[in-house]
């Protein structure tokens, strides 16, 4: 039962990829709409203040914003296309008509019912407009259950066929007549079930932000410690992205979820302050400086003859953490030789939020220093307070230098550098060493990747039942997991880290796992055509 579970929880969570990585991209360009509007930069390139680039990035960042204020959707979509086994542009599109049927539904219900409030806003009763049609406020909580029952029936009905007459409502026609009668009786269900659970959520949410430092630092550090399981989205994504991280009404929208308010408020130009929600989404100082200080802790700590290797290894790795905010690298080089160095990290991470919400700073740093520049300095100092935020970081850098050094020196640590005499590292080897030096980690391409050996090591075609990806990790579903060959994986293949918890591996090669994705892919379709 526990390992059913995980596996569901794996699964669920690597759905969750396909909505969370597109709204970094939202709100890149509305901080990039922000900058080209920006009084300052039009005051030193008065050139800007044309009409019809003004009237550009303006249409830009609204409808972009748009996107935050139709999350439900979104995850939908999302986590239908990303759980279903087969057939999944059907299931997507199955996810949309499912979607507008249940709020349609929902709003005729309360309608007869007399439960519909009349009066606007409807700020504060429990109701909201989805797509132009009142329901009650869901948030995103509606499109992840609606993306999984929709998933669930596609999964059990997609390839159920008919006889005769009757093989037209085969297929993805038989899910859709299956999901409306669900749907409808979901819709009818949750109209009484969903205001306790409303009331539940908002109470946790008022209960963690009013706990102060303690619950800042717990969610700090749990979304840390959860690294290793994959499991640490399902930490982060409530609070960025439902009434967890806070509700706010910003020109009229009702938004839900502190990356949703940040992102809106960044770019209204009437808000002189960003709100305390922000915090949860501050993450960036262990990424940007902390880790950085790990690496240089681990580095003075080799052994001399050792320190040229452990230099070409750590400084690839502490470029991607500062520059693009991928920190796994880093954290598995020291997870599996010294577990507490990885503990501390943690707790570290979540303490850096509780500075910064104690200093009052709102600038952030979620995806490493393209991120903060972007979305802090062009709002200026009075909005963000962005300076507070590197000089917390560089606090931090000498922090996890010092704590780091002392605990490596003090208990023995093997980090990298360090093992014992004729023993070699579990995370980086000779060749992985190499491998990283010739792909660079993102400028890695298809030929630079051995995906047949990479396929061969993970048992074969045929034991691979699923291929996925997220940032930086391979994601699979393996028929027989004892096949997987993890050593040489590592050795051979580049990868970093293997990670196994029951059908589910994970395979973690950093910036270049889109590359790796690609070529497994299309390793896995020559052998099936060929087959």
């Amino acid at each position: 039962m526990k390992e059913n579970i995980m596996n569901n929880l794996q699964r669920f969570s690597k759905a969750m990829f396909i909505p969370v990585l597109i709204l970094p991209i939202v709100g890149v360009l509305i901080a990039i709409s922000n900058i080209f509007t920006n009084v300052r930069l039009l005051e030193l390139l008065p050139f800007l203040n044309h009409a019809f680039i003004q009237d550009f990035f303006a249409i830009l960042s609204k409808s972009l914003v748009s996107i935050l204020s139709n999350l439900g959707l979104i995850f939908c979509v999302g986590l239908s296309v990303g759980l279903a086994q087969k057939k999944r542009a059907e299931a997507g599109f199955t996810a949309v008509l499912g979607f507008l049927i249940f709020i349609y539904s929902m709003n005729k219900f309360m309608e007869i019912k007399g439960m519909l409030f009349k009066d606007m806003p409807l700020s504060g009763t429990g109701q909201t407009l989805v797509l132009g049609v009142q329901i009650l406020d869901m948030g995103i909580f509606l499109g992840l259950m609606l993306g999984v029952v929709t998933a669930y029936i596609h999964n059990r009905f997609c390839e159920t066929e008919f006889t005769n007459a009757l093989q037209i409502y085969g297929g993805s026609r038989f899910v859709f007549i299956v999901l409306i009668p669900t749907v409808v009786i979901l819709s009818v269900c949750l109209t009484y079930l969903w205001p306790f659970v409303q009331y539940g959520i908002l109470s946790l949410g008022k209960f963690i932000n009013h706990s102060g430092s303690a619950g800042i630092f717990l969610y700090g550090m749990l979304e840390r410690l959860l690294i290793p399981t994959g499991l640490h989205h399902l930490v982060y994504t409530p609070f960025l992205y439902s009434p967890l991280g806070g509700v706010a009404e910003i020109n009229g929208t009702v938004l839900e979820g502190a990356r949703n308010i940040y992102y809106a408020e960044m770019a209204d130009p009437s808000i002189l302050r960003l709100s305390p929600t922000v915090i949860w989404d501050a993450r960036g100082i262990s990424k940007m400086f902390g880790l950085l200080g790990a690496c240089l802790a681990m580095y003075q700590t080799a052994r001399p003859e050792n320190k040229a290797k452990v230099k070409a290894i750590l400084v690839p790795a502490a470029v991607a953490s500062l520059v693009a905010g991928v920190t796994e690298p880093i954290e598995f080089t020291f997870l599996f030789v010294a577990p507490i160095l990885f503990v501390v990290h943690a707790m570290l991470s979540g303490l850096s939020m509780v500075v910064l919400n104690f200093l009052d700073v709102r600038a952030i740093g979620p995806n490493g220093i393209i991120d903060f520049l972007l979305f802090n300095v062009p709002l200026g100092v009075e909005k963000t307070s962005w300076p507070y935020y590197v000089l917390v970081g560089l606090v931090f850098f000498i922090l996890y230098y010092l704590i780091f050094r002392l605990l490596i020196t003090k208990l023995n640590l093997q980090t990298l550098g360090r093992e014992s005499a004729g023993q070699e590292t579990k995370l980086y080897s000779k060749n992985d060493y190499k491998e990283k030096q010739k792909t660079n980690d993102n400028k890695a391409t298809n030929h630079d990747i051995d995906a047949p050996l990479i396929v061969e090591l993970l048992g074969g075609h045929s034991n691979i039942e699923n291929v996925d990806n997220c940032y930086t990790r391979l994601r699979l579903i393996i028929r027989d997991v004892s096949l997987v060959d993890e050593e040489n994986l590592k050795t051979q293949t580049g990868a970093s880290a293997v990670i196994k918890k029951g059908n589910n591996v994970q395979v973690v090669y950093g910036l270049k796992i889109n590359a790796v994705r690609k070529a497994v892919d299309s390793h896995l379709a020559n052998i099936t055509i060929t087959h």
